[in-house]
């Protein structure tokens, strides 16, 4: 029983490196992405408001799966073959992108615009006062919000066993199937989750105390 229970450990503790990955590509590629699209609705031409704002409806309105399954079989008629890990990364990127610029484009409207104006008093360029002033205010209004689709982001790559990756939930199962150990499991598997979700909370919310005391000695 000792060796059953070791061989599930091990391979859970290998799972869990893959769920890592997807996270930490996914949210990169999410927050950048997403920071871009925001900039684009906000102070991009018509054009490219425009385009942003059907990138971030279709995305936001259609299932995580259909995303997943377009990225990972619905290019290959067109001779692109995507492999697995790549296409869970990208789908929860794009997904991940399209939320995340809802939050980016909301703390950056919720800077006084006063801010903006002083910015523009002092001799600032447009594009200086944006970097500079608000970008860096909107920042600490995001980030609470930043530390919740990370973490909501690192339960959702579960669904990237949908596309053949052996996450950790998708590990679980096939677990479960070999030894019939489904409480031992999934109880495990919980606590892994709890191990890696906590700390990533935790960093953004003494990120945002950090944020607050900063903001606080520059009042």
């Amino acid at each position: 029983m000792s060796e059953t229970y070791s061989y599930i450990f091990w391979a859970l503790l290998d799972a869990t490196y893959t769920t890592i990955g997807i996270t930490v590509g996914a949210a990169i590629l999410g927050l950048a992405l997403g920071f871009l699209v925001a900039l684009a609705r906000l102070y991009g031409p018509g054009w490219l408001r425009a385009v942003a704002v059907v990138y971030v409806e279709a995305f936001r309105n259609t299932p995580i799966l259909v995303q997943l399954f377009l990225i990972y079989f619905g290019l290959v008629p067109l001779g692109v073959q995507v492999g697995p890990m790549t296409a869970a990364v990208v789908g929860l990127g794009l997904n991940g992108a399209a939320l995340v610029s809802e939050v980016f484009r909301s703390s950056i409207l919720a800077v006084d615009r006063g801010q903006t104006e002083a910015g523009v008093a002092i001799g600032l360029t447009p594009a200086a006062t944006l970097f500079l002033i608000v970008v860096p205010q909107s920042l600490r209004i995001a980030i609470p919000s930043l530390g919740n689709f990370t973490v909501s982001l690192m339960k959702d790559t579960s669904l990237a066993s949908a596309v053949a990756v052996t996450e950790l939930s998708f590990r679980a199962r096939n677990l479960v199937s070999e030894t019939f150990l489904s409480t031992e499991i999934y109880l495990l598997v919980a606590l892994i989750y709890l191990v890696l979700g906590i700390p990533v909370a935790a960093f953004f919310e003494q990120l945002r105390k950090s944020y607050e005391v900063e903001g606080n000695r520059h009042a």
